[in-house]
């Protein structure tokens, strides 16, 4: 097996999102709009792309100092057409010209083999314009070099997940120890995938014994962590699980508890409040959370 190297680059990536967790930001917002729950003031005599682009920028707007990352899901904007590529994309302009340095993670699970995968980097990072990309591992790192050499991009690879049936898949013994399969894979990413320091893993926020297994397994690499918000992960024990030698390391995501933090009639500056003011919140209890002192061995 081949180790991971001492000391790997750092992917731009990586780097901004360092910056933004040495500035107190560990928070990601997902951006998945459903065109019923978005508030009425949106969607008023325009387009459903131009409500969602609408609504998008006034979260982008109001959350901005409180994040680390952006991370719109690729089926929500699938879902509506061409409309909706034409939101996603021009989304990703939006962050990338008003908010300087936070970047945009595309949650698309991309998975398959040879001249698809270089097609789908092709779309999520020069088409689409992200900054990083969720994987799919199945195939091998033979197969996602087309994102795994992109030094430029950031790589995500599903690994330990937080919904319930997870553990179906995730949990079965691999490698020469039989350790969970979710654990080996993250191991297998940090040591044979990582070699320009251009990969995170995901870890489920539900299972904070898993967690801390995985961070074991990556050392210092980056955290996607799931679960939290709706799904109902505890912030403290997946923040004492899952921070790396830093006391950082994770990029924290929600969606729902932050973009419909508003009702659907609420007014255009009401929705801009509740989603500030719930981004700013859960922040300051993911950085509360990550001040504890890790106890003494």
């Amino acid at each position: 097996m081949t180790l991971r190297p001492a000391t790997p680059p750092t992917a731009p990536f990586v780097a901004a999102l360092r910056t933004r967790w040495a500035s107190g930001r560990y928070l990601c917002v997902g951006l998945d709009p459903l065109p019923e729950r978005i508030p009425q003031v949106f969607r008023t005599n325009v387009s459903i792309g131009e409500a969602v682009l609408a609504f998008n920028r006034a979260i982008v707007d109001a959350t901005r100092d409180h994040v680390c990352a952006y991370k719109p899901n690729a089926a929500y904007y699938e879902a509506l057409g061409e409309e909706g590529h034409r939101a996603l994309v021009a989304t990703v302009k939006h962050i990338h010209e008003t908010c300087p340095g936070i970047p945009v993670l595309l949650d698309a699970k991309r998975a398959d083999i040879g001249e698809t995968n270089a097609r789908y980097a092709v779309a999520a990072f020069d088409v689409v314009g992200a900054d990083a990309l969720t994987v799919h591992p199945w195939f091998g790192r033979e197969a996602l070099s087309p994102f795994l050499e992109r030094a430029d991009k950031g790589i995500v690879v599903m690994a330990a997940n937080s919904n319930p049936g997870a553990g179906e898949v995730q949990d079965l013994p691999a490698g020469p120890d039989g350790e969970p399969l979710a654990v080996h894979m993250a191991r297998q990413v940090a040591e044979t995938w990582n070699a320009l320091g251009n990969c995170a893993v995901t870890a489920g926020a539900t299972n904070p014994e898993r967690m801390r297994a995985v961070r074991e397994a990556v050392g210092d690499m980056p955290l996607l962590v799931l679960g939290i918000g709706a799904q109902g992960g505890d912030i403290g024990a997946a923040m004492r699980a899952g921070r790396d030698s830093t006391g950082a390391g994770m990029i924290v995501s929600t969606s729902r508890a932050v973009i419909y933090a508003a009702p659907p009639d609420a007014s255009a500056d009401a929705t801009l409040t509740a989603a500030q003011d719930a981004a700013s919140a859960l922040n300051a209890r993911l950085a509360a959370a990550l001040a504890v002192p890790i106890p003494a061995s």
